[in-house]
C-alpha cells in the first residue's frame, strides 16, 4: 500500500510550510508521519489488522511507504499514543495491534472523572439507570431467546458452579452485567454504557480482591440472592417483559453493596485501576457480538 496520491506532495517534505486556501485561510500540509499513521490506522479500523496482530517490520514499512526512519518512528509514536499499538522494543521487538473497544473509552473516561474528583459511587449511580435501559432493550429483541438468553444463562450457570469461589463468582456475575449491555442491540449504547460498566466493574473486582484477602467477602446467602436476581432478570428478558426487567435491573445495581468501609462511597475514581490485569469484564457473547 502506498500513501494516498492526493497527499503525495506532503510525503516528500517532512517540514511542509502552510498553504493558503481560497478566502485567505491558512492550511497546513500533514506531515509524513501523520500520513503513515493515517494509513496504518485505517487498516486497524477497517479490520485488515486484527487485535493482537503484528504490524509488518520496520524494513517492510520503510519500503512500502518510501519514508525516512524518523518519520516512521514518529508514526509509530502517534499510533502508540492513541492506544492502537504497543511497541515492544529490543530483540523481541514489534508493534502489536489493539483494536479500539469500550476499555479504551473507559480509561479515557476514568482519566477525566479523576481530574474532576468524581466519587466512584457517582459511576455506580449512573450505571444503575443505564443498565436498566439495556436490560429493557434486551427484552425487546425479537431474537432474545436465541441471541441473549442463552448467554445470560451460561453466566448464571458459571456463577452457580462458582458459588463457593469468591473471585470466580464475581467474574461470572460481572460477565452477566457486561452482557446485558453488549447484547442490548444498540451499538451506541454498547460503547457508552459499556465504558461506564467497564470502569465500574474494575472497582467491583478491586473490592472483591480486597475483601477476599481480608476474609470479609459477603457470605454464601448474599451470593445465592444475587444469582437468584440474575436468574429472574434472565426469565423476564425471555418473557419480553420490558418494564419489569428495566425496573429490576435498576434496583439490582446498588453501589453501597460494594463498600468495604463507611467512607468508600466518597472514594474518587482512580484511572490506575483500569491498568491492572484482570480488572475488566470479558463478555461471553456468541460469535458476531462484541
Amino acid at each position: 500500500m502506498s500513501l494516498p496520491t492526493s497527499l503525495g506532495a506532503a510525503a516528500h517534505n517532512d517540514a511542509s510550510g502552510p498553504l493558503t486556501a481560497l478566502g485567505g485561510a491558512t492550511l497546513h500540509q500533514p506531515r509524513v508521519a501523520e500520513l503513515v499513521a493515517d494509513a496504518l490506522r485505517q487498516r486497524v479500523l477497517d479490520g485488515d489488522l486484527g487485535d493482537g496482530d503484528l504490524l509488518p517490520n520496520q524494513e517492510v514499512l520503510l519500503a512500502e511507504f518510501g519514508v525516512s526512519r524518523p518519520s516512521l518512528r514518529e508514526a509509530m509514536r502517534i499510533l502508540e499514543a492513541e492506544g492502537l499499538i504497543t511497541v515492544n522494543r529490543g530483540n523481541v521487538g514489534g508493534a502489536v495491534v489493539h483494536r479500539p473497544d469500550s476499555r479504551h473509552a473507559a480509561y479515557t473516561m476514568a482519566l477525566i472523572l479523576q481530574t474532576r474528583a468524581v466519587p466512584i459511587d457517582d459511576v455506580g449511580s449512573a450505571l444503575k439507570q443505564l443498565e436498566g435501559t439495556c436490560a429493557g432493550l434486551c427484552a425487546a429483541r425479537p431474537d432474545r431467546d436465541v441471541e441473549v438468553v442463552p448467554v445470560l444463562r451460561e453466566c448464571n450457570r458459571r456463577a452457580k458452579a462458582a458459588i463457593d469461589d469468591e473471585l470466580a463468582y464475581v467474574q461470572a456475575t460481572a460477565d452477566f452485567h457486561a452482557n446485558l449491555v453488549s447484547l442490548c442491540g444498540s451499538q451506541t449504547l454498547q460503547l457508552i454504557v459499556g465504558s461506564v460498566e467497564t470502569l465500574w466493574l474494575s472497582h467491583v473486582q478491586e473490592w472483591a480482591e480486597s475483601t477476599t484477602r481480608a476474609g470479609t467477602f459477603p457470605d454464601r446467602t448474599y451470593r445465592l440472592n444475587g444469582l437468584a436476581i440474575h436468574e429472574q432478570i434472565t426469565a423476564l428478558i425471555s418473557a419480553g417483559d420490558i418494564s419489569k426487567v428495566t425496573r429490576l435491573a435498576e434496583e439490582h445495581v446498588d453501589p453501597r453493596q460494594f463498600h468495604s468501609a463507611v467512607m468508600d462511597g466518597n472514594r474518587r475514581v482512580m484511572a490506575s485501576t483500569m491498568r491492572s490485569p484482570g480488572r475488566t469484564a470479558s463478555p461471553v457473547t456468541p460469535s458476531g457480538h462484541q
